[in-house]
């Protein structure tokens, strides 16, 4: 039986808050700071050992295994009763569709009515500028709710991945939906962040009329601000650098032959470059245009060993 139910203490809960890893980690990050600062406990297990195909092997010492398949954990919190999911990984396609509707059989069973999902909304900004969670409702009742959460509805775009498939699929067992989505800056969507987690578990504190100590994730909050924020200032410096090079001379005519331009935002220019190492990463031919455009804005030694990996993963892929 791929599900596992470890206690025989199981209790009857009207939401689920459900969350797989994604950009940031945002809403895998909510779901269990929610999890853990609510003394959830475990109440079932999915088995996905029937779906996981890993597409390597792992070596320790030089001995080599399958490895494991990711854990999808269903966690219980008696006050207020709702069930906490946290899959450690992503199985795409009809796996993980089989993985989402073993979910929601584990959820129907303990009278869920609503499911809640988070994950992150990546735009061109900076960390500095504040979260703002934007909302996803399978129905207009869920929807109007929004305005007293403190949330903005999406206007258009997707949730991908099965944060936001689990949605569609409840809606389909007539089960209400709603996902939140809080902004994280585009240039770090490989980095956990913190700050956009505590936004939707702020969001959740009102959905479930609870309160959650956040000591923890505000110490985390600190260091990831810390991080992306050194990052930035060595973006602009950068681009100061840039800026005293091809500013015009005591003639007026631009140094080097290079004419000047409006510069953009230092998390404005990193947003770019973002895109263009996604680009790179789905089409080869493409590493040449991020080439030059590290090289224009004098960033390739603060890109260098990332862009390097494109070519590690390149040949690993061809293994």
């Amino acid at each position: 039986m791929p599900i596992r139910y470890p206690t025989e203490k199981r209790f009857p809960a009207p939401a689920l808050v459900a969350c797989w890893p994604g950009m940031g980690h945002v809403g895998i990050m909510a779901a269990s700071y929610l999890r853990m600062k609510l003394g959830g406990v475990p109440y079932a297990e999915i088995d996905a050992t029937p779906y996981f195909l890993p597409d390597a092997i792992e070596v320790v010492d030089g001995i080599g295994r399958i490895p494991a398949p990711p854990q999808q954990m269903v966690f219980q919190v008696a006050e207020p009763p709702l069930l906490v999911f946290e899959g450690e990984a992503q199985i795409s396609g009809e796996p993980g569709i089989k993985i989402a509707s073993e979910l929601l059989d584990v959820a129907q069973e303990a009278g869920v009515t609503t499911v809640y999902t988070g994950a992150a909304f990546a735009m061109p900004m900076s960390y500095r500028q504040p979260v703002k969670v934007f909302g996803v409702a399978t129905d207009e009742g869920l929807r109007q709710r929004f305005a007293i959460l403190g949330v903005e509805p999406l206007k258009e775009g997707r949730v991908s991945g099965l944060n936001g498939l689990l949605l569609g699929l409840a809606k389909s067992r007539g089960m209400g939906a709603v996902s939140f989505l809080a902004t994280i800056p585009q240039y770090a969507i490989e980095a956990p962040n913190p700050k956009a987690s505590r936004a939707i578990v702020q969001v959740f504190q009102k959905v479930f009329n609870t309160a959650v100590d956040m000591t923890e994730i505000d110490e985390r909050i600190r260091e990831a601000d810390r991080i992306m924020g050194e990052f930035e200032r060595r973006v602009a410096a950068a681009l100061e650098a840039l800026r005293r090079e091809t500013e015009p001379g005591l003639d007026g005519k631009p140094r080097d032959g290079v004419e000047t331009e409006e510069r953009p935002e230092p998390h404005e220019l990193m947003a770019h470059i973002e895109r263009l190492f996604e680009e790179a990463q789905r089409d080869r031919s493409k590493i040449e245009e991020l080439k030059e455009e590290l090289d224009r804005w004098g960033l390739f030694s603060l890109y260098e060993d990332r862009f390097l990996d494109l070519f590690s993963k390149r040949d690993r892929d061809k293994d």
